[in-house]
């Protein structure tokens, strides 16, 4: 059966918003530039203000953000870089390509974010950086990262790439760190209709660095002042993300709308149902809740034509691409425990109230 409700879809956005996207992508055909043009650097300069952060670097994907930012903290081959097992594949995958090791620290079971309790356990004398994930929507508690990297010197890089307009006592994710990231891949809160990716700082040494190391190395011309990589932010999708950065709020706006229906309509039923932290604004890029039998929830909710997801099935550190780090089965217990009961249910701002009302009704059925 085809699905009748998708964890996520943009065709019904795009339908409502296509006027000024197709627009905005013109705009770019008629300019004669188009690469690294005037709407990468407007758009640069916008999502680095709405973040109120200084700087903003454009990237081909959020994976590279990372891996541009930790190039340009000088992090490579024999440094330590703590981070959690509980996220997407390139948050791991960007610290091995610069020959740095990730070092796992287990999750907190209310927010399913970075413990941050345990950070102190794993610090050895290669520790350079911590890399804490705002994951699903909201932030990590950042004081207290903040507080460890001072007292052991280490660099702090946000991963942004679920929580676009996120807060932590007042302050925009990417906006408490050296260098952020962050990944504009379609699903996200502020998605593009491709790939991209953003790095974001206050620093004009590392915006300059970074703006080298995206471009061969190079500071304009056909001259390398150093050894860099070919990550250019398109300006087609530059375009297209300057024109939905307007819409950002109202998006959010939306996600929480929905959030809150599903924890009220949700709220006597058998799920474990999303904790919002004290400290900010929960975005819901992602709505995940939890319940031992979902397995027969997922089977039974796809038999009606809804679709949900799993963020994430198997924990990085159980994945065989990443078993030389050492981290077995039982190593990270809440991050294990997790996994095997998490899911999402549909999240996206174009979803319909009559839709939510299918979804809350066909899981009260069951649970």
């Amino acid at each position: 059966m085809n699905n009748k409700i998708r964890v996520w879809g943009y065709l019904k956005e795009f339908a409502q918003e296509k006027e000024d996207i197709m627009r905005a992508v013109e705009s770019v055909f008629e300019s004669g530039s188009l690469i690294l043009g005037e709407n990468v650097k407007a758009f640069e300069s916008e999502y680095a203000k709405y973040c109120n952060t200084l700087y903003g670097v454009g990237c081909d994907n959020g994976t590279n953000a990372i891996f541009l930012a930790l190039k340009a903290l000088g992090i490579g081959e024999g440094d330590e870089v703590i981070t959690v097992p509980n996220t997407a594949i390139p948050t791991v995958s960007a610290i091995i390509s610069t020959g740095a090791t990730p070092v796992f620290v287990d999750i907190n079971p209310d927010t399913y974010l970075m413990n941050t309790e345990l950070i102190s356990q794993v610090i050895t004398v290669h520790t350079r950086c911590i890399i804490p994930v705002h994951l699903y929507g909201q932030c990590v508690n950042m004081d207290t990262i903040k507080d460890i990297a001072t007292k052991h010197d280490l660099f702090i890089i946000e991963d942004c790439a679920q929580a676009h307009g996120a807060t932590f006592n007042g302050n925009k994710a990417g906006a408490m760190s050296h260098i952020s990231a962050t990944s504009f891949y379609p699903t996200k809160v502020l998605g593009a209709y491709g790939d991209g990716g953003m790095i974001l700082t206050n620093s004009s040494e590392y915006d300059q660095k970074l703006k080298r190391l995206r471009f061969y190395g190079t500071e304009g011309s056909y001259f390398a002042i150093e050894h860099g990589y070919n990550s250019r932010l398109d300006e087609v999708q530059a375009a297209i993300l300057r024109t939905k950065l307007n819409h950002i709020e109202e998006y959010i706006s939306r996600r929480r709308e929905i959030a809150q229906i599903y924890n009220e309509r949700l709220a006597s039923s058998s799920l474990i149902l999303p904790k919002e932290s004290e400290w900010g604004r929960h975005v819901y890029y992602l709505y995940v809740v939890r319940h031992p039998k979902r397995e027969f929830i997922i089977k039974h909710l796809k038999e009606k034509g809804i679709a949900l997801n799993i963020s994430y099935p198997t924990p990085i550190h159980l994945m065989p691409a990443y078993s030389h780090l050492g981290n077995g089965l039982g190593s990270l217990p809440q991050t294990e425990a997790a996994a095997n009961e998490i899911f999402s249910l549909p999240m996206y701002p174009s979803l319909t109230n009559d839709e939510i009302d299918t979804i809350i009704s066909s899981l009260l059925e069951i649970v």
